[in-house]
């Protein structure tokens, strides 16, 4: 006979062993999605006769009309929001009750009891809290994504429970991907890093259908690639940038101006950016280990190739300029002197981009290299420099216009040849002065103007002396200014029209004035009045 029936008929009550005991933990709190184990045993005095089914009820349920959330009874219809996911797994004769819950959610938030049989445990009730998901998924990510070389990347939920309804994998990236194999708990992604994917962002979506909440993690990619889009930016001294130049073209820049230029290249790891005169050879010295490149005065030794390299470990590319220096427009006077009975005229000039000459003789423009029965031109050049003469021939008529004219792209000069009456025979040194430039100014800036003296021999005849005017004012247009020489025309040729004779054989003096227009002297103490004598001849 049982124990406990003899206990019964003798009239005693149950011994606590053999009354209804539950050990269970009262309050257990999980986060939505994830899975629980709740350990449960229990004491049942029936359980020799016969093993009752056993199942879990949610507080307030009516046990005869409600459906469980969990049974062990087979076929037993279950509660429609814990079906699936609510699993009573314990074995009656080892008095296991445990109950294992799958993809928890919030609605799974409440109290729940055990049943054994027809008695319930009421005594002891499970408190189920759930709340919010706070894992975020695991992104492995290879330790380096090189330009064009693929790599796989797995995302993974290892925090997930391993039975249940698998979660869903989602990936977004810029990047050229491909999908590749996947488990219950992961999935791998296949990428081909390219430059432009370097600090784009790649995202990892795990879905929890059961649970219906989305967990996401976001890295950052971080994509090697050898140096490109080298590029030179220009400075004129602290000036902003003028351009940005990415293939070898040329710039042009004054002589003695200062000149910064900025090499930028994209690369990872960041490039090293060095400086070359010319194409960097193998063992090439580079005259500069840093992005900027400072050239104070540039002068004709700067012309040329410049090159900045950038290079890391992954490779190099370069890129190029050609300095092209500008020298100003210089014009010398010119020089003439007689030769025979012809006039022999010489022209210089330097500038960069070299300039040309040519010769203004009255209204006609005389250049290149060309002769005729009146006149000769030769003309030369060799690097900045240009040079030309004129030879003319034959008598000068009265009234002759002679320049010499320079110009370039940037610019023009013209420097203007009076010839004057005076000398009874050519002189090799024919040239008496030049007016222009910065010793005229120097001159004009000490008298208001200038009175020439001249002794004459006591003749029947002389021959006159004429004001001269000389206009110092420049040219029209930009950039251009006129210089202006006068020589003496001996007396075989013919003086112009004009000129008249001077009567009286006593006269002694004669005075000449020199007025220059336009030009304001300049404030000088002691200011001395020079005269030169001038001979008059027959």
């Amino acid at each position: 006979m049982p124990l406990w029936l003899l206990f019964v008929l003798w009239g005693g009550p149950l011994p606590q062993a053999l009354s209804y005991q539950l050990e269970l933990q009262e309050s257990v709190t999980v986060q939505e999605a994830l899975c629980v184990h709740v350990p449960c045993k229990f004491s049942y005095p029936w359980l020799s006769f016969a093993a009752p089914h056993m199942s879990w009820f949610q507080k307030g349920a009516d046990v005869s009309r409600d459906p469980p959330v969990a049974t062990s009874k087979p076929n037993q219809k279950l509660h429609e929001r814990t079906q699936g996911r609510f699993f009573l797994r314990g074995d009656p004769q080892s008095h296991d009750c445990s109950l294992d819950i799958m993809g928890v959610n919030m609605g799974d938030s409440g109290t729940y009891f055990f049943q054994m049989g027809t008695y319930s445990y009421l005594d002891n009730m499970l408190s189920l809290n759930v709340t919010a998901l706070t894992h975020t998924p695991d992104i492995l990510i290879p330790e380096t994504l090189e330009h064009g070389r693929p790599g796989n990347l797995t995302c993974s939920v290892p925090w997930a429970c391993e039975q249940g309804t698998p979660p869903i994998f989602s990936w977004t990236s810029a990047a050229l991907t491909a999908l590749g194999p996947r488990t219950h708990l992961s999935s791998v992604l296949t990428l081909t890093p390219r430059p432009q994917d370097h600090g784009t962002n790649l995202a990892c979506q795990v879905y929890f259908p059961a649970a219906g909440v989305t967990v996401e993690r976001t890295s950052q990619l971080d994509v090697t690639y050898a140096p490109q889009n080298t590029a030179i930016r220009i400075f004129h001294g602290n000036r902003t940038a003028l351009g940005t130049l990415q293939n070898t073209s040329s710039i042009l820049i004054r002589e003695g101006q200062a000149l910064r230029l900025r090499c930028t290249a994209d690369s990872n790891p960041p490039a090293e950016l060095s400086w070359f005169w010319g194409s960097p050879t193998l063992n090439a010295t580079p005259i500069c280990k840093s992005p900027i490149l400072d050239l104070p005065q540039v002068g004709a030794e700067e012309e040329g190739d410049l090159t900045c390299q950038a290079q890391n470990s992954l490779g190099s590319q370069h890129v190029s300029l050609h300095l092209s220096v500008v020298y100003a427009l210089w014009l010398l006077p010119a020089s003439c002197s007689w030769e025979g009975e012809g006039l022999h005229c010489n022209c210089s000039s330097r500038a960069r981009p070299a300039p040309t000459l040519r010769w203004r003789l009255g209204e006609g423009l005389l250049e290149g290299n060309h002769s005729n029965a009146s006149w000769t031109v030769t003309s030369s050049s060799a690097g900045p420099w240009a040079n030309s003469s004129l030879s003319l021939s034959g008598p000068l008529v009265s009234g002759l216009r002679l320049s010499c004219e320079a110009g370039n792209a940037h610019g023009s000069q013209s420097a203007a040849i009076l010839l004057l009456p005076g000398k009874p025979e050519p002189r090799a040194s024919g040239v008496l002065g030049a007016v222009g430039g910065a010793g005229i100014m120097a001159l004009l800036s000490l008298c208001l103007c200038l009175v020439f003296r001249v002794k004459t021999c006591r003749k029947k005849a002389v021959k006159p002396v004429r004001s001269l005017n000389l206009n110092l004012a420049g040219s029209a247009g930009s950039g251009a200014h006129q210089q202006q020489s006068w020589m003496d025309i001996p007396a075989g040729h013919p003086a112009p029209a004009e000129a008249s004779p001077v009567s009286g054989e006593n006269q002694e003096l004669h005075y000449a004035f020199l007025r220059f227009p336009k030009l304001k002297p300049h404030e000088q103490q002691g200011i001395n009045t020079e005269y030169s004598e001038i001979k008059i001849h027959k």
